[in-house]
């Protein structure tokens, strides 16, 4: 028998998860190693495979990788040159104009991927209807290579004005870069993003080129070690959109894969939906070094169309842009703030308590670990208030030091706040769990949908700790606990689909004497659109039968300055139908409906291509591993009530019959907290489900 295997490098733990055709689940979850990658995954595959009994043969490993985001979040990706069109090599310096902190003097933009002596200009010159109003001067070409050698650049990006009409010039410049410097990694604007809009088309590619090399070699170091280890199973990589995609795409086109870890479990999240008819779940991922929130509703995430990222954008900012770089690619819509199980708790310079957003990471790690680290952090305060088992995490291969998480703790919360070390332990959990409180608050209420209506999906390494507090503060009346909750965001590549979006810029105008043409060209640009997608679906193995695709427009009021997407049904429906979908979309998202004879612009198209598989990824149940463990029970602190004697349990202990709070579901991979005045029960799929009291 063969089983799937699907791997999520975090900050902290690498987690791996094999799924079998039976729905028989193996987990393992190790250190992650942030000097070699590939080093973890090698040993994670190792002990997972001893875990299955060394005799079931891998069919495919999925994965979601964190190092492009890192090598953006600690600038070290490549050397990085632009050749952009003359006069616009400040493009990436002067980006939007948007300031995320107006009054604050001492605010420093991040700098440029590409520094200004390696942006370089060469004199063309592209319409906007594609015509050519100046040639591509070689001289100045000639001048621009010549400096890239000399520069020993890695990685160029190139990016010139109005491109995504005719990308005739950015062809003709990679080419002549190609010959010159074999072996350069090179990003055209156009093929990545061919859409109107100069800063987002040019940050894209930088980002782009920036990460392009990095990703590249990993990924090749890991393919080499797979065959090394004797897995010859196709590798797929997640997208920040939550669709898999082939090692080829991932080296090409790197920038889709910045948000792929977080999307995973998003993934997942929408997965189990589906499968439970659960109409509005938040997903709630909190791990060793951030927590993240996302939105599925109807069964399908929630997208964003764009992201920033470095900078320290997080869930407070997400609404005071132009901190971080620019990458408008599609992406799950995800909120992130800086608070995990290795977050450092400490007292800032006028003495209030903080958390995070610094972490402890998996090297040293917390106090308790005994690595060396010497900071408290969150996971110090759970196990100080016996919410941990001081026996050891993963199965009991990380024993945890309890005497030195309480002598941290004292040293540098309790003692200076006068506070008893319980007190201190709690009140970081509260001000973190206000942290995460943030991040669902900005995918609902921003996004003007109220928590109160949805039921909380908690999963990572320390999710289920928290859940239940966070869902009490936020009113949310029902906590949901997947199998295997530490592992599920690799669960999640385990449920993902091969998925594929495209763009194209096109400009055209609605009113009431031309709807019926711009209707027409509309729908001609989304019929070639859609050709391309599904030439590259067959190109991967995927028949007719088994491809499917979602259209939409981009479009607004004549005169805006913002567009909304608006999906296109599959048939040719009338262009008067168009124009009523996009008044109502207007109307969903702003409250507002202008006069029906108000002229509408369409400026782009998308595409999302997807390849569905032969057999559902979802088996009809989860048969998770059930190591024996007889039922225990350890003093933990609650606050209001002091120290009590708490059960801990095994998920099997739980049935369809509540228990009452306070009580601990101890697991091989994550920790689940009933606090008291909850409930926690169990379902035939395997989930935990926990309901708050009034």
């Amino acid at each position: 028998m063969s089983f799937r295997v699907g791997i999520d490098i975090g900050g902290t733990f690498t987690d791996l998860v094999a799924i079998d055709a039976s729905g028989r689940v193996t987990i393992a979850k190790i250190a992650s190693t942030p000097a070699d990658y590939t080093a973890g995954i090698m040993a994670g595959l190792a002990r997972l495979s001893a875990r299955a009994g060394g005799e079931k043969e891998v069919a495919e490993v999925l994965h979601a990788s964190t190092i492009a985001s890192n090598a953006l979040l600690e600038g070290k990706g490549a050397k990085t040159a632009l050749i952009t069109t003359a006069g616009f090599r400040d493009v990436l310096e002067i980006r939007d104009l948007r300031m995320p902190r107006l009054y604050d003097l001492a605010w420093r933009k991040p700098p440029p991927l590409v520094p200004r002596r390696l942006r370089l200009e060469v004199v063309e010159r592209i319409r906007p209807d594609g015509s050519v109003a100046r040639p591509l001067d070689e001289t100045s070409l000639a001048a621009a290579i010549a400096r890239l050698a000399a520069e020993r650049v890695e990685s160029v990006a190139i990016a010139f004005l109005h491109s995504y009409a005719n990308p005739v010039h950015e062809r003709a410049v990679a080419a002549a870069v190609r010959a010159a410097l074999p072996g350069i990694s090179i990003s055209e604007s156009a093929e990545i993003l061919p859409e109107i809009k100069e800063y987002p088309r040019t940050s894209t590619a930088a980002i782009n080129a920036f990460i392009q090399p990095l990703v590249a070699d990993y990924l090749g170091r890991l393919a080499e070690k797979l065959r090394g280890g004797g897995i010859a199973a196709p590798l797929r990589l997640l997208q920040s959109n939550g669709g898999l995609a082939t090692p080829a795409f991932a080296e090409r086109f790197p920038a889709h894969l910045v948000e792929s870890g977080p999307a995973a479990g998003v993934v997942g999240a929408a997965a189990l939906a589906r499968r439970l008819a659960e109409p509005r779940l938040i997903s709630f991922d909190m791990g060793g070094t951030t927590a993240k929130a996302g939105l599925v509703e109807g069964g399908r995430t929630l997208g964003a169309e764009a992201m920033e990222v470095g900078g320290g954008v997080l869930a407070g900012a997400r609404l005071l842009t132009g901190a971080g770089y620019l990458l408008k690619l599609p992406s799950i819509d995800l909120a992130e703030v800086g608070a995990g199980g290795g977050s450092i708790c400490r007292l800032d310079a006028a003495g209030a308590p903080k958390v995070g957003p610094e972490s402890a990471g998996a090297e040293p790690g917390p106090v308790c670990y005994g690595l060396g680290g010497t900071e408290p952090t969150i996971t110090d305060c759970n196990l100080v208030l016996g919410y941990l088992d001081p026996a050891g995490l993963a199965g009991g291969t990380l024993k945890l030091d309890r005497a030195a998480a309480a002598a941290a703790l004292a040293r540098a919360i309790a003692a200076p706040l006068g506070l008893s070390l319980e007190e201190a332990a709690h009140g970081m959990l509260r001000i973190a769990t206000a942290g995460m409180m943030r991040a669902v608050r900005a995918i609902t209420v921003e996004r003007g949908r109220d928590p109160r209506d949805f039921s909380l999906l908690a999963f990572g390494g320390n999710g289920p700790l928290f859940a239940a507090w966070l869902a009490a503060e936020l009113g949310i009346a029902r906590v949901l606990v997947p199998p295997h909750p530490g592992i599920f965001s690799a669960f999640g590549l385990l449920v993902a689909d091969t998925e594929y979006h495209f763009a194209r810029s096109l400009r055209t105008r609605m009113d009431n004497q031309t709807t019926t043409a711009s209707f027409a060209a509309l729908a001609s640009a989304a019929a070639g659109l859609r050709d391309e997608g599904a030439a590259r679906l067959a190109a991967e193995g995927f028949p007719p039968a088994r491809q499917a695709f979602r259209s939409s427009a981009l479009a607004r009021y004549a005169g805006q300055s913002s567009e909304i997407a608006v999906p296109l049904p599959p048939d040719a429906a009338p262009a008067c139908d168009f124009r009523e979908r996009f008044a109502s979309e207007h109307l969903a998202t702003y409250g507002f409906r202008a006069p029906a004879g108000e002229p509408v612009e369409i400026t782009g198209l998308a595409l999302v291509a997807r390849g569905l598989p032969e057999h559902p990824r979802l088996p009809e149940r989860i048969i998770a591993e059930t190591p024996p463990q007889a039922a225990q029970s350890r003093p933990c602190w609650f606050p209001g009530l002091g120290w009590m004697e708490t059960p801990v349990l095994p998920r099997g202990a739980l049935g369809p019959a509540p228990l009452p709070g306070p009580l601990i579901v101890a697991e091989y991979d994550a920790t689940v907290l009933v606090p008291p005045g909850a409930s926690a029960a169990a379902d035939d799929f395997g989930m935990i489900r926990i309901t708050l009291g009034s």
